[in-house]
């Protein structure tokens, strides 16, 4: 064979093999795709990087999809349902056509923007905030507290806090639906729980186990916080005239309930005056406290059968004991015979007083 055949020969066999190579590499190279497409890896196969090309390019979804995923999930394991039954609203009662003829600052102007307010922005703030306090509730402690160095650990023996004591009030004002009105603004900041009306209508206004603004600064026996521990009744007198049977029969109907479902003492029915001395003096002197009292809420003691106190009873102790602040003993005696003297409330005791003193005093 000539040369140049035989390096024709060679060159062919070279070209030849080439082929089979560049074929061979060409059909084991997958087809690109976008790393951000949409198409899922393959259920049977494990995502690759880039630059893996043994196993071919896999496409990827978004580190933070992934991420973002995954924290939904775990959270939907930890969501405690903290809504709040909404009842269901009722028409109002007053129109503004009744309102109007009825004359500014009357019980059916009062009614009419009540409703109004209740309606509009006064529902769903308390269901707001029940359901903001239901949610602090449910979730673990704080993880920022410096005090708390280890994991967290649950109890399985627990319940609400109930209220220990009920607090009652007159209102000072001209009528349970200003009374309501003034519940219903957050300018006027004050609440409570229970509103009686002269015509012994009840309205709640807020649930018995949040803590409603009703006694402000205050102190009954080592008890700084008496909001944090009490219902508030709020009953609808002006302070300066009696109170209607139907109202003292509703109010009685409403303690009796109170009573029976918190175990509150008989003790602890006590007026606003009895923890916030000459700074409140409500409710008033016309206030039926031995008809509360014969009916298990409070004490009074027996006017036909008083008993004489020792030569050295001390009137101060007495007060401290009950429940009275003594800090400024004026005050306490003036808040002791408002509710129990009713018709002087000097700052002084009289030998009568000393010995009503007496009588309350050995209840407790």
């Amino acid at each position: 064979m000539k040369r140049s055949e035989m390096l024709s020969s060679k060159a062919l066999f070279r070209m030849a093999l080439l082929m089979v190579l560049l074929y061979a590499c060409g059909t084991s190279q997958p087809a690109r795709r976008n790393v951000l497409s949409r198409t899922s890896t393959p259920a049977n196969r494990q995502p690759t990087q880039n630059n893996d090309r043994g196993s071919g390019q896999t496409t990827f979804s978004r580190p933070e999809q992934i991420t973002r995923r995954k924290e939904t999930k775990e959270e939907d394991t930890r969501k405690v349902n903290t809504a709040v039954e909404r009842r269901k609203e009722e028409a109002a009662t007053v129109t503004a056509a009744d309102a109007k003829a009825a004359g500014y600052r009357s019980p059916a102007y009062y009614r009419y923007i009540t409703d109004s307010i209740q309606q509009t922005s006064a529902k769903s703030a308390y269901y707001k905030t029940t359901e903001n306090l239901f949610k602090q509730m449910a979730v673990v402690p704080n993880p920022q507290n410096p005090a708390i160095n280890s994991r967290w650990y649950t109890t399985v023996n627990f319940d609400n806090r109930k209220p220990n004591f009920v607090i009652l009030h007159h209102t000072a004002q001209d009528n349970a639906e200003q009374t309501l009105f003034t519940f219903s603004v957050t300018r006027t900041g004050v609440s409570a729980h229970f509103v009686v009306g002269k015509d012994g209508i009840t309205y709640q206004m807020l649930n018995e186990y949040f803590r409603a603004w009703h006694a402000g600064k205050s102190k009954w026996g080592a008890v700084t916080d008496m909001n944090s521990c009490s219902i508030g009744i709020e009953i609808d007198n002006n302070g300066k005239e009696p109170f209607p049977d139907a109202q003292i029969s509703a109010l009685l109907k409403l303690l009796d309930y109170l009573k029976d479902k918190f175990g509150i003492p008989q003790a602890n029915f006590i007026a606003h005056s009895d923890i916030a001395p000459v700074r409140k003096n409500d409710p008033s002197k016309y206030f039926p406290w031995k008809r509360l009292a014969d009916a298990g809420f409070g004490y009074w003691y027996d006017s036909a059968n008083l008993s004489e106190p020792p030569a050295d009873f001390n009137a101060l102790l007495a007060l401290r004991v009950i429940g009275y602040n003594t800090a400024i003993p004026a005050d306490a005696i003036q808040a002791f015979k408002l509710h129990f003297i009713q018709n002087d409330s000097t700052p002084m005791l009289t030998d009568y007083d000393k010995k009503v003193l007496y009588n309350v005093y050995k209840y407790y």
